[in-house]
């Protein structure tokens, strides 16, 4: 839509306004409630540091001034009018970035990718960057390099894995920092002594609330935070423009960053050791980025720049200006943020920052569950139970376990270190870790991506990556008090995610080596040697082409099997969406009369899995249009050849035509009731009548409609799913870490991981399992 071509008697145009608009107000309460509250906790963290106030106010300037262009240049430019244009089909983060580079560069470590993959619509979605002539030799010349070279592509996905591992530690950190910097109002109304009793139980009940509340859902409770921040946001500013014509009307002088540079030159080491809670004052900013596929760019810029920084400066600027005229205030115990509130409204603005505090963390802790799912989805994290609350609104789920995990360890944090000096230095290196890794992402994205010089991209990683870097320096300095914490939370989710990433291919590895030829499937004959039963055999497997082992495995233990065969491999590909009409790749594996198809589900590292009962639909319909649409081949024997080699070649791509595609086959099922006289007195069973809804279309091949008669037929006797049941070793000779990573670490996961996402509500009497030992 056009919405810089405004005109008022255009009813589409007014619309288009009002749906941005709209979507401004929404990301209020779900992308900048962690960035709103960081006023409540930024001064008293800086001051912890033991800088002393003098009377020309020189500290407190230099700290305005280093908060108001740390604000303009980091979550303004960089990531409003530089970062948020790097979304990958709408979609934004930090494994939104490595998906753009995975498919610019090649570097994936996706085990099954395939050819075939490559045409999907949203693969290569990039006409606003792809203009012929535009790409420069320095493009070509890295992506070649990040493809030859091995190590690189596992130091990207390590870097990767570093800022999704610090967005977790942040969604520990981030709500123990924000609701206890909340409850920090208490202590004005009582000693110092009688708070610290009060101050923790408090902040760990609320803590638990909103734990308990994931369960429910964003969508039922996210009517009311907007509403919220924007309360909350109207009132810092308010307070902040108060303070500022009450106390002093000319702090606005700190702007200028001549104050930064006499900050650092007067307090020397304990400036630069503030810095850690300087940049505090920007947490919440990679949610922007990180949110964007909820909201379009327009509206999360418009939210910011009309609103949350302007609010935020006032703010800022309030608190020096009350700072600034009372000297006498130097401990951390009186410099909060409750102290520059007038005491009138202090209790009412004790409960908004309370709930503000809530919708803040609310927002990190969805992140943190989206962040996990897309480890899960590029093969990083094991698999979790992923529940979609909302079927209106795409995005918003629920991590049980992961949920309960947050909750124990962000008790932990507060309990442990009971005071907001500690917590937020622990909070201030995950964020500024995190950034430092969009940063580094987003400098060959420039070059990859957008076909930029190199020159560019140097200079945006200098700037950027120097500002960075001075507060990371000054976080990684406090590790022993408090910083330590990401740290350690970071390097053993990054020990789980690599494990798991390390096990899962050398399992994908023992599965190509160990594949069946389509020689030795022929050599059994139509019938493959047993006796066919009624029925759809469904094989689980990750391979994308040829036989697996397990299926030869399961012929010598069992003399009998389905009259329709499917080799199933669900699998993810580095996008964030795929199309319906571009979900299944179909393909046969021997001659016709055999009846066995190769499916490929493909999903993006944002979709939804749909529940068994659609899925298999789906796949059924998928088959049957794939039939009907076949065209006749007389090598067929020469393509299935070619189809085990390259893995994809030769396979339709069909969508799930069961409920979008229009013109495709649509499958019918009634229940209807069959009597069986066998027993004594006899009985009713029920018996699914099922029935294809066939379009007109041209001749099809001979024999289709009787192939999707006994397609037909093979669903009305039912679906049964063999999934192999592996047991990883390593081989022998391996040396001490591998065996180590795989006997115990992978197999640890392996065994408490969840089963495929379309297996949860598979029927125990339908599945069956074939148990193999994988020595890699």
């Amino acid at each position: 839509m056009d919405l810089e071509a405004r005109n008022s008697n255009n009813p589409i145009k007014r619309e288009s306004w009002k749906t941005v608009l709209t979507l401004a107000y929404q990301s209020l309460g779900v992308v900048y409630g962690d960035l709103s509250t960081s006023p409540l906790y930024v001064y008293q963290s800086t001051f912890a540091e033991d800088i002393q106030h003098s009377d020309s106010n020189e500290e407190i300037y230099g700290v305005l001034s280093f908060v108001f262009w740390t604000l303009t240049l980091i979550p303004l430019l960089k990531y409003v009018f530089i970062v948020l244009r790097a979304d990958d089909n709408g979609e934004g983060g930090t494994f939104a970035l490595y998906s753009l580079l995975c498919r610019h560069a090649r570097v994936s470590t996706l085990p099954n990718c395939q050819v075939a993959d490559e045409e999907l619509s949203e693969y290569k979605n990039d006409e606003d960057f792809d203009v012929p002539g535009s790409k420069v030799s320095g493009s070509d010349r890295i992506r070649t390099t990040l493809e030859k070279h091995r190590i690189l592509q596992k130091v990207l996905l390590i870097l990767a894995l570093i800022g999704a591992c610090m967005v977790i530690g942040d969604g520990v950190l981030t709500p123990a920092l924000s609701v206890f910097s909340a409850v920090s109002g208490l202590e004005l109304s009582m000693s110092k002594e009688q708070h610290q009793y009060v101050e923790v139980p408090v902040a760990c009940v609320i803590l638990i609330f909103l734990f308990w509340l994931q369960h429910y859902g964003t969508h039922r409770l996210g009517f009311l935070f907007a509403p919220i921040v924007i309360v909350w946001l109207l009132c810092i500013s308010a307070i902040g423009l108060y303070n500022i014509i009450h106390w002093n009307p000319h702090v606005y002088q700190a702007i200028s960053p001549y104050y930064m540079y006499k900050f650092i030159r007067k307090t020397k080491r304990g400036g630069w050791m503030s810095l850690g809670g300087i940049l505090l004052c920007m947490t919440g900013s990679e949610a922007m980025f990180a949110d964007l596929g909820h909201f379009s760019q327009l509206s999360i810029k418009i939210a910011f720049t009309s609103v949350v920084y302007p609010s935020l400066i006032l703010a800022y600027m309030g608190q020096a200006a009350y700072l600034s005229k009372h000297h006498a205030m130097q401990s951390d115990y009186r410099i909060g943020f409750y102290v520059s509130v007038p005491e009138k409204i202090r209790w009412p603005v004790l409960g908004i920052a309370i709930l503000a505090a809530v919708v803040g963390s609310q927002a990190v802790i969805t992140g943190t569950f989206s962040i996990i799912k897309q480890c899960s989805a590029l093969g990083c994290f094991p698999r979790v139970k992923i529940i979609h609350t909302s079927s209106k609104f795409h995005g918003q789920i629920y991590i049980p376990e992961i949920n309960w995990l947050l909750m124990l360890l962000c008790l932990a944090v507060t309990i442990g270190f009971r005071n907001t000096k500690h917590i937020s230095n622990a909070s201030g290196l995950a964020v500024i870790t995190v950034m430092l890794v969009t940063t580094c992402l987003m400098s060959l994205v420039i070059v990859l991506r957008w076909h930029k010089n190199v020159g560019l991209a140097i200079a945006f990683i200098f700037f950027f990556g120097f500002i960075e870097a001075l507060y990371f320096s000054a976080s990684l300095i406090k590790f022993l008090e408090g910083a330590w914490v990401p740290v350690a939370l970071s390097f053993i989710f990054l020990i789980i995610m690599y494990v798991w990433h390390y096990g899962t291919a050398k399992k994908y590895e023992f599965d190509v080596q160990n594949k069946v030829s389509v020689n030795w499937l022929l050599s059994l004959g139509p019938n493959l040697g047993i006796v066919r039963v009624n029925g759809i055999g469904l094989i689980h497997s990750e391979l994308v082409s040829g036989i697996p082992g397990i299926f030869s495995h399961f012929l010598t233990n069992l003399p009998a099997f389905h009259q329709i065969l499917v080799f199933l491999c669900v699998k993810y590909v580095p996008v964030p969406h795929v199309r319906p009409g571009e979900r299944f790749l179909i393909g046969r594996i021997g001659p016709k009369e055999y009846r066995i198809y190769r499916c490929i589900a493909r999903y993006g590292y944002r979709d939804i899995h749909t529940d068994d009962v659609e899925f298999e639909r789906d796949l059924v319909c998928s088959i049957a249009e794939f039939i009907r649409s076949e065209k006749p081949d007389i090598r067929r024997k020469e393509e299935e050849d070619d189809e085990d080699d390259d893995g994809g070649k030769t396979m339709a791509v069909i969508g799930t035509s069961s409920r979008q595609v229009e013109g495709g086959i649509r499958m019918c099922e009634d229940e209807g009731e069959s009597y069986c006289a066998e027993m004594a007195e006899g009985f009713r069973a029920r018996r699914r009548k099922v029935r294809f809804v066939v379009p007109e279309s041209p001749m099809m091949v001979e024999g289709a409609m009787e192939e999707m008669r006994e397609l037909m037929e093979a669903r009305e006797a039912g679906m049964a799913f063999i999934m192999g049941h592996c047991y990883v070793k390593a081989k022998r000779g391996s040396g001490f870490i591998k065996r180590m990573s795989i006997n115990y670490g992978y197999e640890f996961l392996r065994r408490n991981s969840r089963s495929p996402a379309y297996a949860w509500n598979i029927p125990n009497a339908s599945t069956l399992e074939v148990s193999m030992v994988y020595h890699v």
